[in-house]
């Protein structure tokens, strides 16, 4: 007899999860990214005023990625108490440490007005923005996770992965309307601070969302069952999570930074750095750039789901590998395409690296939490994937700009991310399969193959109660 716990929810209830993972995520992915264009655009100027244009942008960017070196400690201590008091709690502090930390920002005075406190300001509110978002991935894809069913998980965990693109499409989107209807004068003197105090109203959106969905039913039937152990005196010495996941599954934790590796540093160069490099070395509008990004983030949003549906047919494994290898290849044609100067060919180059990315992104979700226990779970799969941001998305843009100030080429450029796509297939490809995993088993269980006759009695046997 198959748990209630671990039973194919009814279709509304998993809906209702996904929509507040989905919302929530954007809101917070719209705060990072906004920070990221806001780097390559304005706060170089207002921030780090500097004579030498790359200069002011590379130590704007370097601010920028200090909110990744925060991330793992968020990951850490939201991955600590989330594994300890519940996902849904730890989600809901997330949020608003994220939107504070951006409303704060649209109220900063600039270095014109205060001097060097200004950047001091910025960069530790850009710490908090960090912190919390170290602890949101982890919660917001468990929660869908640990809701959804063995054989569809791919598919529902990959929408709390379209909040990154949806974030990205709302940051761009509002700033490319604000210069398209403002002088620059005009942006730099107020208009940049307009989406930053947006937030302060889609953080109150987020909370109404998040606050009426369940806990984990999972994590609910681990608590429980930690409680009856420790009641009986048979639950032994409990470690804190995070040393349990080094102590029993440091593998998983290697193998998550691996997979994420090319696809974080892919990420950044094509969304972030591609505004520096179209304003700067090929001296065309923001507006091109912004635009190019907010068309690619709008098909990225869409096949995001796709590509994590497609994980649950032919595995984890094989979609990756398509990403990672399609990048591999694409990380030259996209420089070629836009140093045509093209408006069309700058849009397509991103659309289809944003494609070739969102199929490691895809089924990234569910490839990750199903490498760990659910005791575990939220320090795991926090810990792999925000260490990766450290070395990934965190230098990608400060490594593109100073390749790009170095040798005044993107071919370098294009080496760094062929070579970041390469680990990730090497990753990928020792990597043990994990598309069917029952969560609430022991990781490293046999697997069933998804729609075999044996899937169902393996799914049963290895079920809790049984």
């Amino acid at each position: 007899m198959v748990s209630p716990a671990t039973a194919a929810p009814a279709r509304s209830g998993i809906a209702r999860i996904i929509s507040a993972s989905l919302i929530g995520t954007t809101i917070e992915w719209y705060d990072f990214f906004l920070y990221g264009s806001a780097a390559a655009l304005v706060f170089n100027k207002l921030f780090f005023p500097s004579s030498e244009p790359l200069v002011g942008t590379l130590l704007a960017f370097l601010t920028y990625a200090i909110g990744f070196a925060a991330r793992p400690l968020g990951g850490l201590v939201f991955g600590h108490y989330g594994d300890k008091i519940g996902r849904k709690k730890l989600l809901v502090l997330s949020l608003l440490m994220m939107g504070g930390a951006t409303f704060a920002m649209g109220l900063l005075p600039t270095h014109a007005t205060i001097g060097v406190g200004a950047p001091i300001l910025l960069t530790l509110l850009r710490l908090i923005q960090g912190f919390a978002l170290g602890g949101e991935w982890g919660g917001a894809v468990l929660l869908v996770s640990e809701h959804g069913d063995d054989k569809n998980r791919g598919f529902w965990a990959s929408w709390p992965q379209a909040g990154a693109p949806g974030g990205n499409l709302l940051a761009t989107g509002v700033l490319a309307l604000l210069a398209a209807v403002q002088s620059d004068e005009t942006f730099l003197a107020w208009g940049w601070r307009i989406p930053f105090l947006l937030s302060g109203v889609l953080v109150v959106i987020g909370l109404w969302i998040r606050v009426s969905v369940s806990e984990s039913p999972l994590f609910l039937e681990a608590q429980a069952k930690a409680a009856e152990q420790a009641a009986s005196g048979t639950g032994g010495d409990e470690k804190p999570p995070v040393v349990e996941v080094f102590r029993t599954n440091w593998r998983g934790v290697l193998t998550a930074i691996g997979t994420r590796l090319g696809e974080n540093i892919s990420y950044y160069v094509i969304t972030a750095f591609l505004l520096v490099y179209v304003t700067t070395h090929l001296g065309l509008s923001k507006s091109d750039g912004l635009n190019a990004v907010l068309i690619g983030s709008a098909v990225h949003f869409v096949t995001i789901p796709a590509w994590g549906a497609l994980s649950d047919r032919i595995g984890r494994r094989p979609v990756t590998l398509i990403g990672s290898l399609g990048m591999t290849g694409w990380a030259f044609a996209f420089f070629a395409m836009l140093d045509s100067k093209s408006f069309p060919a700058i849009a397509a180059a991103v659309t289809i690296g944003l494609l070739f990315h969102g199929a490691m992104y895809g089924p990234q979700a569910a490839f990750i939490s199903e490498m760990f226990d659910t005791r575990v779970r939220y320090s795991g799969a926090s810990m792999g994937s925000q260490l990766a941001s450290i070395i990934g998305g965190a230098l990608a843009p400060i490594i593109a700009v100073a390749l790009l100030d170095d040798y005044d080429s993107s071919l370098p450029i294009s080496i760094y991310l062929a070579a970041a796509a390469l680990v990730t297939s090497a990753t990928v490809l020792v990597a043990r399969e994990t598309r069917g995993r029952n969560l609430a088993g022991p990781y490293g269980a046999p697997v069933p193959v998804p729609g075999s006759r044996r899937a169902g009695a393996d799914a049963e046997l290895t079920s809790p109660g049984n």
